[in-house]
């Protein structure tokens, strides 16, 4: 997007992601499944995702087969080490995983907007922050000179 809209090379790189409907990316997505996040290619809220470092050999072996069945339907990232932010849950304080998602205004020109959608995993451990999957949100602030 930065590309076609700027026309600049981005300043932070893509997360890398194997498309599944490639055999040799499919290869490796399937025998990398344990430290992988695969997600549906037309999912939402987090849905129909695997996130291989928490789950079992079972569920593992289960979504492989998934992949098989339909390598279209699937694209493959490495679990990323998201930050953490104090957060008010059940038992008082505690840090919980985020994600920001910034906002771009486009018209005559292209900006981003100071602030943004700062999503939380609300459950212990987790990396899932969609709100469909029991996550939350916090206010962003951005200060500015």
């Amino acid at each position: 997007m930065i590309r076609f809209y700027l026309d600049e090379e981005p300043i932070l790189k893509n997360v890398p992601t194997w498309q599944c409907r490639n055999p040799a990316e499919l290869s490796h997505v399937l025998a990398n499944l344990p430290e992988l996040v695969v997600k549906e290619t037309q999912g939402s809220g987090g849905y129909g995702m695997l996130v291989g470092p928490a789950s079992t050999q079972a569920e593992i072996a289960a979504f492989a087969e998934r992949i098989k069945a339909r390598p279209a339907a699937y694209i493959a990232q490495p679990t990323l080490s998201l930050s953490t932010c104090p957060t008010f849950v059940e038992n008082g304080i505690a840090p919980r995983h985020i994600d920001l998602r910034p906002f771009v205004l486009s018209g005559r020109e292209t900006r981003v907007v100071p602030g943004g959608l700062t999503r939380v995993a609300l459950r212990e451990g987790s990396l899932v922050v969609n709100s469909s999957q029991g996550g939350g949100t916090k206010d962003t602030w951005v200060v500015e000179d």
